[in-house]
């Protein structure tokens, strides 16, 4: 029997796809399923028609078998079969496929799911296989053929026996080397965790043979995805039980979204889970974010991350659609406006249903929050601020008079009509902040502070600038905006009236301040620490974090400003000392200094020094 060769284009094709186009060998067993599905689905079709087919759609079924002693894994269905000339046009010729121009052909018929579309899925079986035999009966012929290759030195074909319609696939896998272990692909284990990974939803039974027992069969695959039954059809703890197995969560989500969407684009269907806790790894380079990707009952991609955007990327969940434009190996998409068309319509339901949350069942959306809050933060600081009017009244900060969590709608909702601005005051956690010096002002005029206790906070609310037509003013400004300012007045005048003194303390504290000023917000405490220019001490303490995880050492920092209280009895004390003992002030200086840097909650040059200036001054 004489062997055929591959068209030159064809066998450059091969050489391609086994070592290029398919970049995870494990894909193989989907397309090899995937052809026997369509090969079913094309006499499932015909039956409609043909009374002699005498196969219901219930008689269908793919089976797979693994011999280990042989080495050989068998993929069976009952589907068309091939004649020996098909088996010459669809495997002689690589990128020729059936499936596409049988698909073609009945675009009209909307029960029939045609997978394949490239022809060359097959061929990703010689990235597990020595050699690769199918025997295929085509429905309506006397004899049946057999096509034997070896990969790209070319294949022969012959007329065998076969006794039903249809076709086996015996791929000889390749014995394991050093680096690359093939036997895996003859354990049962194995091949149903492919199945059930990739193919768990093709609509006919894929069944195991047992090994060690005869006419021993599992089906394996569930065949109907739960997002493709009627709603009705499925309870709350279905959806739930669903949600934990597949993404191994111990809380049941906070909401289920069911989306089935029509149009000229594009048709799709999706199921959404929002949940409630973090996975352990969700903040780290390590989680994968992204929605599964099927089509027609084949999954495409485990996380396809253009599904949805970065600051919804805590969504898990599944889109179905027949309509995406694949490319040539499936396991990646065309970037083209179908997917962005499923993007931006997916965006605004999981907004949507955040607000309901937010409004309707605020125990589930604090929940929630708490998780999540500082994704849509970072969502707010990515593509310079693009999004922050959709993901700003979704945001919660800590609130001083409510003594929870509010919405930025609730805090501009409870201002006074005398109150003009959003107060804020940034930390490292509640206890901190709420003893910062700097919001007395604020406090006594009785107006609420947002505590914001996240790193991003100070450059989230620098993004947003307002809200509802409210500007954000941080209890660290100069200007609070309150009836009392007169206080700055004052202030401004004081620290005229001691300029010798505060260019005293500044020369003395050298680099580690910009200069020394009488605070017009100090009441009862001593001395705080504030900035000049966009950067605020928070900020500064952001960026040394982020040097310190990169090995960096000279993060930028804050333009610091000592504020003095000349009310209170330590800068009477200082200012005495200036006057009579320069050295005991200068000492009082880098004291009061680091007093203001304690409060602030940033780290002492000396700690040390600054324990022996308390004791030597005591």
């Amino acid at each position: 029997m004489a062997k055929k060769q591959f068209k030159a284009e064809s066998r450059r094709l091969m050489e391609l796809m086994i070592n290029s186009i398919y970049t995870n060998k494990e894909i193989f067993l989907r397309e090899i399923i995937s052809n026997a599905s369509d090969a079913m689905d094309k006499l499932a079709y015909k039956s409609l028609t043909d009374d002699k087919v005498g196969l219901n759609r219930e008689d269908f079924k793919i089976t797979i078998k693994a011999d280990k002693e042989s080495r050989n894994l068998t993929i069976s269905d009952n589907g068309i079969g091939m004649t020996g000339k098909e088996l010459e046009e669809n495997l002689g010729i690589i990128a020729k496929s059936g499936s596409l121009k049988f698909k073609e052909e009945l675009k009209e018929a909307d029960d029939t799911q045609i997978i394949g579309q490239f022809g060359v899925g097959f061929y990703s079986a010689f990235m597990v296989a020595d050699k690769v035999t199918v025997i295929s009966k085509a429905y309506g012929a006397e004899t049946a053929n057999r096509w034997v290759s070896s990969g790209v030195d070319g294949y022969t074909i012959e007329e065998c026996d076969k006794e039903s319609v249809g076709t086996d696939i015996i791929i000889e896998i390749k014995p394991d080397k050093e680096d690359e272990d093939y036997s895996v692909y003859l354990e049962d284990y194995t091949l149903k965790g492919l199945i059930r990974k990739y193919s768990d939803y093709i609509r006919f039974p894929i069944v195991m043979a047992s090994e060690d027992e005869d006419n021993d069969f599992e089906t394996v695959n569930s065949m109907v995805p739960i997002w493709q039954r009627n709603k009705s059809d499925v309870s709350d703890e279905e959806y739930f039980a669903y949600y934990k197995e597949k993404y191994y969560a111990m809380e049941d989500p906070v909401s289920v979204l069911r989306v089935s969407a029509e149009g000229a684009a594009i048709s799709y269907t999706a199921l959404l889970f929002i949940p409630e806790k973090a996975p352990y790894d969700y903040y780290s380079k390590d989680y994968k974010a992204g929605l599964q990707l099927y089509t027609n009952g084949v999954m495409i991609m485990e996380n396809c991350t253009e599904l949805l955007p970065e600051h919804f990327r805590f969504v898990r969940g599944v889109v179905d659609s027949s309509d995406l434009s694949l490319n040539i190996s499936r396991e990646m998409l065309q970037h083209d406006r179908q997917l962005k068309t499923i993007a931006s319509s997916l965006e605004k339901k999981v907004k949507s249903e955040l607000k309901r949350l937010q409004d309707k069942e605020p125990e589930k959306y604090d929940s929630f929050y708490e998780s999540f809050g500082l994704q849509l933060k970072y969502g707010i600081l990515q593509e310079f601020g693009a999004k922050r009017e959709l993901l700003s009244d979704l945001l919660m900060f800590y609130s001083s008079k409510n003594e929870k969590p509010i919405t930025l709608s609730q805090y501009v909702g409870e201002m006074g009509e005398a109150q003009t601005y959003i107060y804020y005051a940034c930390g490292a956690d509640i206890g901190k902040v709420s003893n910062l010096p700097q919001l007395e002002p604020v406090r006594d005029a009785g107006y609420d502070i947002l505590y914001m206790t996240d790193d991003v906070d100070e450059f989230v609310v620098q993004m947003l600038g307002n809200f509802s037509e409210k500007e954000f003013k941080s209890v660290n400004d100069d200007d609070l905006g309150l009836a009392g300012d007169e206080a700055k007045k004052v202030a401004e005048q004081l620290t005229e009236n001691n300029r010798e003194l505060l260019d005293f303390v500044a020369e003395v504290l050298g680099d580690e301040v910009k200069s020394a000023k009488i605070s017009g917000k100090l009441k009862s405490h001593p001395v705080c620490l504030s900035t000049e220019g966009e950067m605020s001490l928070e900020m500064e303490k952001y960026f040394a974090a982020l040097a310190k995880s990169h090995g960096e050492k000279e993060p930028p920092r804050a333009q610091r400003v000592l504020e003095l209280n000349a009310e209170h009895k330590a800068f009477e004390a200082l200012k005495t000392a200036f006057e009579s003992d320069k050295e005991r002030a200068e000492k009082l200086a880098v004291l009061l200094y680091n007093q203001a840097l304690l409060m602030a909650d940033m780290p002492l040059n000396d700690p040390a020094r600054y324990s022996e200036l308390v004791w030597e001054l005591m």
